[in-house]
């Protein structure tokens, strides 16, 4: 006997019982008595507007991805940036949970446009850059080598813009230079993600913002006020002891003849070998002038040929042991709500690279 009921499998569709026999309907009984033909009829009815409606989406979805694509290729004149303050580190596969979060993915995925212009985070991010110049370069993504390059341009612009940290920019794109010209001949062994021509076209845009570099003049400020070698000599000697790069107080003795012999201070450059390098390095390192003096300046010097820098930033990424967020220090994440001393641990760039090395 068959079912007479609501058939609970189907898609609310009842038996009714004709004259040929038993069969299915959409219809409900209390409402309507719909033949079989007629069920059909509308039923090819919807079907036809359903195609229509598919036709329309269709085409709406694939100039969608049209515009998308436009946005991401090089030739764009607005490149598309993420605007994330924080990112979940995958640091493994499970069936919960798929994938991992790549170096790649999170120099894509996180806010490094917006971090260029704050003056905090700048100096961080242009060591970061200079990081993967050297050695990560290959291991991104397509995409992330574009947003590379387009946040290096940015870079650039400010500082042009501003005439700031011309140094460090030149010796970031001295040093990308190299390798790209190292990694354009490998272009074989897809240790690069696209055409030769436009990596030499990426090139050509580099020795460009080199040229642009070289270019700029600064102009000495037209303020009648006080200058620095109008303030005591106690005062100036703090102003330099908060320089923390040689080189700035080796530029500021060429540019400034009255200023160069409070450069040449034993005890300024005595304090930035003890600032950048451990005493045990120091010992390594030890130089002794004719008059049986430590020659401090040539030791800092010899001991950065040698040994890495203090690195000291204003503001840098961190990252949580609790919920595994990447974020920004000044940067709230879903982790600060519930647990407020959650155990977060500060990353210098090279930190922020190797926490992807697993």
């Amino acid at each position: 006997m068959p079912f007479l009921g609501q058939d609970w499998r189907s898609p609310g569709q009842n038996w009714i019982k004709t004259q040929e026999g038993w069969k299915k309907t959409t219809t409900d009984e209390k409402n309507n008595n719909v033949s079989v033909e007629s069920f059909c009829k509308a039923e090819e009815e919807e079907e036809c507007f359903n195609k229509e409606n598919l036709l329309i989406s269709l085409s709406y979805d694939m100039a969608a991805k049209k515009r998308k694509k436009d946005q991401m290729n090089n030739n764009t004149k607005v490149p598309y940036f993420h605007r994330e303050k924080w990112i979940y580190v995958h640091k493994g596969s499970t069936k919960e949970r798929h994938g991992y979060c790549t170096l790649g993915e999170a120099f894509n995925r996180l806010d490094f446009c917006s971090a260029i212009k704050d003056t905090r985070r700048f100096n961080y991010v242009v060591r970061l850059l200079e990081l993967i110049a050297k050695s990560k370069l290959p291991s991104l993504s397509g995409v992330a080598q574009k947003n590379y390059m387009n946040i290096l341009e940015r870079v650039v612009q400010k500082v042009l813009g501003d005439q700031q940290n011309v140094r460090p920019i030149k010796e970031l794109l001295q040093m990308l230079y190299i390798s790209l010209c190292g990694l354009v001949q490998d272009m074989g062994k897809s240790v690069l993600v696209g055409n030769i021509n436009t990596w030499l076209h990426r090139m050509e845009n580099i020795l460009q913002w080199q040229q642009q570099l070289d270019n700029i003049q600064i102009k000495r400020p037209t303020s009648t006020g006080m200058s620095l070698t109008d303030l005591p000599v106690s005062l100036q000697l703090n102003i330099m002891q908060r320089l923390t790069d040689g080189r700035d107080l080796v530029s500021l003795g060429q540019v400034c003849p009255e200023l160069e012999p409070l450069t040449e201070d034993r005890l300024l450059w005595k304090r930035l070998c003890q600032y950048h390098f451990t005493d045990r390095q120091i010992r390594k390192r030890l130089m002794v002038s004719d008059k049986g003096q430590l020659e401090w300046k040539k030791m800092y010097f010899k001991l950065s040929r040698c040994y890495p820098h203090r690195e000291e930033y204003i503001d840098t990424l961190h990252f949580c042991s609790h919920c595994h967020i990447l974020f920004w220090k000044d940067t709230n994440h879903p982790c600060t709500a519930n647990n407020p001393d959650s155990c977060t641990m500060a990353l210098s760039p090279q930190g922020f690279i190797n926490l992807f090395n697993f």
